[in-house]
Parts: C-alpha cells; sequence; structure tokens
C-alpha cells in the first residue's frame, strides 16, 4: 500500500467516525446557480486540523465540512504569506505572475481582476467580513485604515462586533456578518461571500491556556522546536485561537441551515498559510505552505472522500468561475479543480496532478543586501508526493530578515523570543539555526521520512540524479509561466515598492528612502510592470 493510499485509507475512518446529518439540496436549488461561501483563517496550520490528525486543537466544524464533502490532502497556497497567498485565491495566478502581488504589503494595482467582481458582474451579490484581501494598498486606498472601502474580496460586512473570551482574539462577529449579510441579500441572487477570520494571527494574550483550563502534556510539538513549556504554552494559546475560527464555521453553517441555503452552496474552508511561528509563516517548509482544504456542496459531493491529487490556490477562481459556470477570466492561469469535486473516487483522481509549485519574494521589510533596502528572499521549489525541492536565489541573504533588524520575517511570540534568547553554547541553539540561519542554495527533503524537513538531502551523492531531474522540471515549468526570476529578470521584485514607507525609513535610519521614487527611476514608471 503507498503512502497516500495509506493516509487517504486513515483520514477515510476518521472522518467515518462522523456522523452529523446531511441534508439535500431541493431540485429547485440543483438547477440554479450555487452560492459560494469561502472560509480562509488567518495563519492556521494543516496540522491543527482534527480530521488530519490534530490531539490538542478541536475542529468539529472543519471536520464536519470534511465529513459531509472531500478532503484534500495536497492542498497549498503557492506563497506562504497573507498578502501574496490571498492575492493566488483571488486572481487564480501563480505568484509569480502577479509582478508587485507577488510581495506583502504591496501598493496592489487596479489591473487585476478578481473573481468576486467577476461573478458580481454576473449577477452574484458579494461581501467579504474579518480580513480579506491584505496587508497592502488596494487600488489607492490603505486597507489597513478604512472599514468601509472595498476590498478584493467583496463588499466589507464588518459593522457586528462581539466579545471575545480572551485578549488577543478579535471582537469582529464573522459569522453574525454573514448572517447579516444573508438577510440584506436580494432573494433574486445567488451569493458570493468571503468570511475571513483574523485569527489565528497574532498578538495572543499570554498564558491565555491556562484561563482555558487547557491540558499542556496533549500539545504537539514539531521536530525544529525544542520541547518545552515556553513552547507548549505558546502552542497551547495557538490552539484557543484556531479553534475560535473553528466556532465562526460552525455558526456560518447554522445560518446557511436556517436559511434553507446549506446545500447549494459551495463551502470551500482553509487557510492562508501555516502558524505565526519561527520556521513555518512566510518561509519555504511544508508546515509554511501546505494548508488545510475541505470542500462541500450538498448533494453535489459525494461525502466523506478524500482525494489526493495536488491543488494550489491559484486553483480556487477557475474552479468557483466554472462551478458557477461561467467563463474563465483570461486572466487566471489556474486550473479548476471541480472535476475532483464532483468525482466519486478517493486518492488520486487525476494522476497528472502529482505535483505543486511553490516560491516567495520579498515578505516582510527588514533585509538589506549591501546599499539595497527592503530586498526579498527569492526562492522557488516544487513539491511531489516523495520529494521538496527547494532553491534559494540569494543564499547569503538572512531567511527570516536581518538579525540587526529584529529578524522581521517571523511574528514577535514566546518561541520567538526563547529561540533568539539562545546563547550559542546552548545545546538548543541548534533550534535557533533551524529557523533563523543562513540556508544553502539548494535544500532537497523526503516527504515520506521528514515531514518537519530536518535533514537537508541535496548534498547526498545518492540523490544527486533526483535533485537534478526537480530543478530541471522546476526550471521548465517556471519558464513557461513566466517567471522573472528564471528568466534573468527577478530583481524587479526587490523594487516593487513597500507600501509602509515611513516605517522604512525610520527603520533603516534613511529619511529620503523612497522607493516608489527608486521603482520609476530604475523601470521609467511608478507602476509596476
Amino acid at each position: 500500500m503507498s503512502e497516500n493510499t495509506f493516509l487517504a485509507a486513515a483520514l477515510l475512518l476518521i472522518l467515518n467516525s462522523f456522523q452529523p446529518s446531511i441534508s439535500r439540496a431541493t431540485e429547485t436549488e440543483q438547477k440554479g446557480r450555487p452560492n459560494i461561501l469561502f472560509i480562509i483563517a488567518d495563519d492556521a496550520s494543516r496540522d491543527s486540523m482534527g480530521v488530519y490528525g490534530s490531539t490538542y486543537v478541536d475542529t468539529p466544524n472543519f471536520d464536519r465540512i470534511a465529513h459531509e464533502g472531500v478532503l484534500f490532502t495536497q492542498a497549498y497556497n503557492c506563497n506562504p504569506k497573507c498578502a501574496p497567498a490571498r492575492a493566488c485565491v483571488l486572481t487564480g495566478r501563480y505568484s509569480w505572475q502577479l509582478q508587485e502581488a507577488c510581495n506583502h504589503n504591496p501598493f496592489l494595482d487596479k489591473r487585476w481582476v478578481f473573481y468576486p467582481f467577476l461573478l458580481e458582474q454576473a449577477g452574484y451579490c458579494v461581501g467579504y467580513t474579518g480580513k480579506g484581501w491584505g496587508p497592502g494598498e488596494f487600488a489607492g486606498y490603505d486597507a489597513s485604515k478604512t472599514k468601509d472601502k472595498l476590498n478584493p474580496a467583496g463588499h466589507p460586512f464588518l459593522k457586528k462586533t462581539i466579545k471575545p473570551p480572551y485578549k488577543g482574539i478579535n471582537n469582529i462577529d464573522y459569522a453574525g456578518n454573514f448572517e447579516a449579510f444573508l438577510e440584506q441579500r436580494p432573494k433574486d441572487q445567488p451569493f458570493c461571500f468571503w468570511l475571513g477570520t483574523k485569527e489565528p494571527h497574532r498578538g495572543y494574550g499570554k498564558d491565555n491556556w491556562k484561563l482555558d483550563g487547557r491540558d499542556l502534556s496533549k500539545v504537539t510539538v514539531p521536530a525544529y522546536y525544542p520541547d518545552n513549556a515556553t513552547i507548549r504554552g505558546d502552542l497551547a494559546d495557538y490552539a484557543i485561537e484556531v479553534e475560535w475560527y473553528d466556532k465562526h464555521i460552525g455558526e456560518a453553517l447554522e445560518h446557511l441551515q436556517r436559511h434553507d441555503m446549506l446545500d447549494n452552496t459551495l463551502i470551500i474552508a482553509t487557510s492562508d498559510h501555516g502558524m505565526p511561528f519561527p520556521r513555518v509563516k512566510g518561509q519555504i517548509y511544508d508546515d509554511g505552505f501546505h494548508v488545510p482544504m475541505a470542500v462541500r456542496w450538498g448533494d453535489k459531493i459525494k461525502p466523506g472522500r478524500i482525494v489526493t491529487d495536488f491543488i494550489t490556490f491559484p486553483d480556487v477562481a477557475p474552479t468557483i468561475m466554472q462551478a458557477a459556470g461561467l467563463a474563465l477570466h483570461p486572466q487566471m492561469t489556474g486550473q479548476s479543480f471541480l472535476p475532483q469535486l464532483l468525482s466519486d473516487e478517493t486518492g488520486r483522481v487525476d494522476p497528472t496532478r502529482d505535483h505543486t509549485l511553490l516560491g516567495k519574494e520579498r515578505h516582510d521589510i527588514g533585509r538589506t543586501d549591501g546599499e539595497q533596502l527592503s530586498v526579498g528572499y527569492p526562492a522557488r521549489a516544487i513539491r511531489n508526493d516523495k520529494f521538496l525541492y527547494v532553491r534559494n536565489f540569494k543564499p547569503d541573504r538572512w531567511p527570516s530578515g536581518d538579525p540587526k533588524y529584529g529578524l522581521m520575517n517571523c511574528d514577535g511570540s514566546p518561541t520567538k523570543s526563547y529561540l533568539t534568547g539562545l546563547s550559542m553554547a546552548d545545546p538548543d541553539f541548534r533550534f535557533y539555526e533551524f529557523s533563523f540561519g543562513k540556508r544553502p542554495q539548494e535544500e532537497l527533503y523526503d516527504m515520506n521520512t521528514d515531514p518537519d524537513c530536518m535533514l537537508n538531502l541535496a548534498d547526498k551523492t545518492q540523490f544527486a540524479e533526483i535533485k537534478a531531474v526537480l530543478w530541471e522540471q522546476l526550471q521548465q515549468e517556471l519558464s513557461d509561466q513566466g517567471d522573472p526570476r528564471i528568466l534573468g529578470n527577478g530583481d524587479i521584485f526587490d523594487y516593487y515598492p513597500n507600501r509602509h514607507i515611513s516605517r522604512q525609513q525610520d527603520l533603516y535610519e534613511a529619511p529620503d528612502y523612497d522607493p516608489v521614487k527608486l521603482f520609476k527611476d530604475r523601470f521609467g514608471t511608478s507602476k509596476p510592470k
């Protein structure tokens, strides 16, 4: 039995242990266009969901979607940071095809087309709550400073608030705002709604786990961290916020049920990338880019299925467009996974969907290269059933940002503080190196035996041929997609301006630093191209 077949069988047993009832869509609903509910967490790891095997995070509502629909075991985000990952979802394009939107915190240009507004043009009622696309500046508006301006995810529904149980949890009533949207929508229109929680993004209330009565002995600590009370407590605080995301999934399902709309709604539940911890969020390792994905759609989907086909965030928009019966926009380069949803098969439905491509450029500020400020950490990767191959194009740079600026491509946390507080003589210092040390140009990991990506096989002679084949495949496919990094023009990503100009001036003590002007001077235009 293969690894994937074994995993599929094991997960199927977990799913079939649940027995909630599955209501059926009416014949009238089946003939109409489906509603679309896209639910996305902010920084929740795949392995934090119970259906993927978590033992210390309780996610009955995400698990319910998987039980009543299909669970994907090989879903990926293309670029493991909020703004670029969400841009891939909304545009249906690979990150390296998105120019300035490949980076975090960009000035997002109006030329991109977003699937919610394509659906709106086709007669859908469109809205969002919580976190849509971002962080960044969209069409001249600062998305972080306004609650009443358009977002690529839709029209805002943000008025309803709720008292959170603990410090660190946002007071937006995500499910309540979804209900408000349902109440006001024209009854003769299908809807497209984006429900984006701001959890489990940091910061957390420290030691919320004590207030919640959590048992730290149940926490699972990844191999790239030392196992101690600090790390376990941080992970337990994180678990509380993942469960807040799951709570709103359950309430959203209840609202749909009450409005008799559950079975004619295509529901996609996922997360933009892995947890906000060192070596995960923003990093090209499996826990950073391997995301949870469960989909429910009434009788359209045979319930309890496990699919191992590789899907990626650029595939979401084409899938939604096709499900709505609409032609794909020429901008979209992703591939619809609607056939995987409608199939009766489990396991690998399409044998050609056996790998995915990943990459990153600049995420956060705080990395320099000589006189050049706010540069990225360019990397590309290919992940298949067996291996992860990573190409780091600038291995002389710090992957998580320069230490002198605080390793800014890693959120502050008790875990980060513990690791950065270690001395080189401490036996745990190797864990600091795992998270923050410089990396070789090539990395190769056996994903079946080393899912935490701890043992780099790239310099082992017995893997030389495998490495060469994967690098050739990666280059060819990225070249076919027009990736500037492969075609010799990749340094343009370092020049796309980060919108936090005054913050960069203060950080680098460079009051004249103007990335917008630098881009214009170098490329002859203030617009990315």
